[in-house]
């Protein structure tokens, strides 16, 4: 039996929701189940943390108005640009622009804190989206010392061994509107599917 894409998918949410063990708000529930969906790890409904009031907050950024910029080329990939399209939502990744690696080169500083103090520099909403570095996350939060930008949101997931766990944790205590998964699972694909479920909750997004 052949079953179309969207058909594999609810079929996969289906599944995803008989097999949680974790009772979630309404809200959030179909944000983990699509990173669940993404990743295939349950862990997440419990390491996936979300401040006050985020999620609406970044959809109704993402309906006035939105530059999302991400910190991998491979967080942009995962992005459904079609949906992004439709909400106008302007998609940014410098990680590959030569004027980056150079000054990245000069200032000794990885291209990931150029990427995120350029973010900051941008005007009008902007929703940052940390996959892969966590010097991109301490970048953010240097730059800002302690004030909170109410234009500003975070989804804070990189993923690894080094400096990751301690990010995330300053995040989420930082007061900054974000979501973020605490501990050393994340990644570049659990960024862009928190983006994709976040847009897909916005009239108009998905047809």
């Amino acid at each position: 039996m052949i079953l179309e894409p969207m058909a594999i998918e609810q079929r996969s949410m289906e599944i995803i929701e008989s097999e949680l063990q974790v009772e979630l708000p309404d809200e959030i529930k179909p944000i983990i189940k699509r990173v669940i969906h993404t990743t295939a790890d349950f862990s997440f409904a419990e390491s996936l943390h979300f401040t006050q009031g985020v999620v609406p907050k970044i959809r109704q950024m993402m309906s006035a108005g939105l530059t999302i910029v991400t910190d991998t080329n491979m967080a942009l990939a995962g992005i459904n640009k079609a949906a992004a399209n439709r909400l106008n939502i302007r998609l940014i990744c410098e990680m590959n622009d030569p004027q980056v690696a150079l000054e990245a080169k000069e200032r000794g500083c990885t291209r990931a804190t150029l990427c995120a103090e350029h973010a900051l520099s941008l005007s009008g909403n902007v929703l940052f989206v940390c996959g892969n570095a966590p010097t991109a996350l301490l970048a953010i939060l240097d730059t800002l010392r302690g004030s909170v930008p109410e234009r500003l949101a975070v989804i804070g997931v990189p993923v690894g061994f080094v400096n990751v766990v301690e990010a995330k944790q300053l995040l989420w205590d930082s007061g900054i509107s974000c979501i973020t998964a605490l501990g050393r699972r994340g990644g570049s694909n659990v960024a862009a599917s928190i983006v994709n479920a976040l847009m897909y909750g916005v009239d108009g997004a998905r047809v």
